[in-house]
């Protein structure tokens, strides 16, 4: 179970969600600049919460002249870039997820594929980076902004510094698809954003992440690999659809596969909402009973039983912290827990952004109560399973070791080979591994 809704939510339209593997060429996918075409610069330089050095402020308005009236143009490009800013737009107002905003949007916009995936590159991209984004255009700007002029920096901003667009083309389309009483300001904005040279203040305003993120895994995983997993959780997912149609990552997939389930076996998928560990483990044989807590979660999980084809699941109304089963009631216990999902950002655009550093605590405490519960439904012989997409040591290692406290009698298995790395008495799975989402998985048999 997850904490936040994802992003690219599982089984999601191939139009709405990111970029299946295997697919053909994405015309309007460029590769990210990353500001190198501007020469920018990680380190030390403006102190934090300044803008960009070496551009020009734009200042206060001059003497009002005379306007034409003013007509909507149709450029390449301007109906791509005002389906996008309607999606942020109701993200940034409504605080909406992005991953429910953005069907609705490509429903009600006339584009083709190409021009879809677009779209999404564009509001995924600008959502993940929206603190890099206003950062650069922020020395710029000296008024209090509507959300849709907002939107409209951001997606522009996004062009300009982190794909190929060509300047001049994601100046107009952008400029093109706001109102006409803005537009003069949104476009002397973008080409001042345009001919910023970059040297960011910090790391996580390069990187667009919160100080509590990058703070909590730099303490964690150290310097090195807490920078990389952040930078690999900056690119576009890319989408894995097993056999059956369902649309899942390959870290989901391989904590499924290591449950190594069987043929007749009873397993417990404590907290199994959408449902694709439930569905995967119901395609060994197995019998499984998929739990979770709010019945709206539940009925999610058996749609995707029935689409998929799984019969085997059985899904009902459980708090997994009380489950209402007797004790050794099954051969597997699965506890996918929910967490902060800090292995998951780069599928969950908005995620980075709600939540904050008290809820590592909240949530390991949660998933220690699980644990305790989970136990006693192994029956001797059978394994107990933990996985949580997150990669914070409280949820991980801190778990492990309650287990290891409280459950001497239990004996863990060995690690799962590469890309997985030993962690604590389980796995580890960083997201730039494999290009994977990050997990953590912990597998400890009962003594027969």
């Amino acid at each position: 179970m997850d904490d936040v809704p994802r992003a690219a939510p599982e089984g999601a339209p191939d139009g709405a969600g990111p970029r299946r593997a295997g697919a053909g060429p994405r015309p309007h996918r460029r590769t990210p600049r990353r500001c190198g075409r501007r020469r920018a610069r990680a380190g030390r330089g403006a102190a934090r919460g300044e803008g960009p050095p070496g551009g020009v402020r734009l200042g206060q308005r001059g003497a009002a002249h005379p306007r034409r009236p003013t007509r909507r143009v149709s450029a390449p490009g301007v109906a791509v870039r005002r389906a996008a800013i309607d999606a942020l737009v109701r993200i940034d107002r409504d605080d909406a997820y992005a991953n429910l905003v953005l069907p609705s949007v490509l429903d009600g916009a006339e584009l083709d594929e190409r021009d879809r995936h677009l779209v999404t590159e564009l509001v995924y991209g600008s959502t993940r980076r929206r603190r890099s984004l206003d950062w650069l255009y922020a020395p710029f700007v000296h008024r209090e902004l509507d959300p849709e002029v907002r939107a409209a920096l951001r997606v522009g901003t996004y062009q300009l510094h982190l794909t190929d667009v060509p300047d001049h083309a994601a100046v107009s389309a952008t400029v093109g698809a706001v109102g006409g009483r803005v537009r003069g300001f949104v476009n002397a904005v973008l080409r001042k954003v345009a001919a910023v040279d970059v040297t960011w203040p910090d790391d996580a305003t390069r990187l667009s992440y919160p100080d509590w993120i990058l703070d909590r895994l730099r303490g964690d995983l150290g310097e090195e690999d807490a920078l990389a997993s952040l930078e690999a959780m900056n690119e576009p997912a890319v989408t894995h659809r097993r056999e059956d149609g369902y649309v899942q990552d390959l870290a989901s997939q391989w904590v499924v596969e290591l449950c190594d389930a069987q043929p007749g076996e009873r397993v417990a998928d404590l907290c199994a909402a959408p449902g694709g560990k439930s569905t995967g483990l119901a395609r060994s044989g197995a019998t499984v009973v998929a739990g979770d807590l709010r019945p709206s979660r539940v009925a999610l999980v058996a749609a995707n039983a029935e689409r998929t084809g799984a019969a085997g699941v059985h899904a009902l109304v459980a708090d997994a912290a009380a489950p209402p089963f007797p004790d050794q009631t099954f051969d597997r216990v699965l506890v996918d827990a929910p967490c902060t999902g800090l292995g998951v950002l780069r599928r969950r655009a908005d995620a980075r952004w709600r939540g904050g550093p008290e809820d590592v605590e909240r949530l390991a405490e949660l998933q220690r109560r699980i644990v305790d519960a989970a136990v006693p439904l192994v029956r001797p012989g059978g394994l107990l399973v933990y996985s949580v997409c997150t990669l914070t040591a409280a949820e991980t290692l801190g778990v492990d070791a309650h287990l290891a406290a409280a459950w001497p009698q239990l004996e863990p298995l060995p690690a799962p080979p590469e890309p997985w790395r030993p962690w604590g008495r389980g796995g580890l799975l960083l997201p730039q591994a494999a290009g994977a989402d990050g997990m953590m998985i912990l597998r400890l048999r009962r003594p027969a």
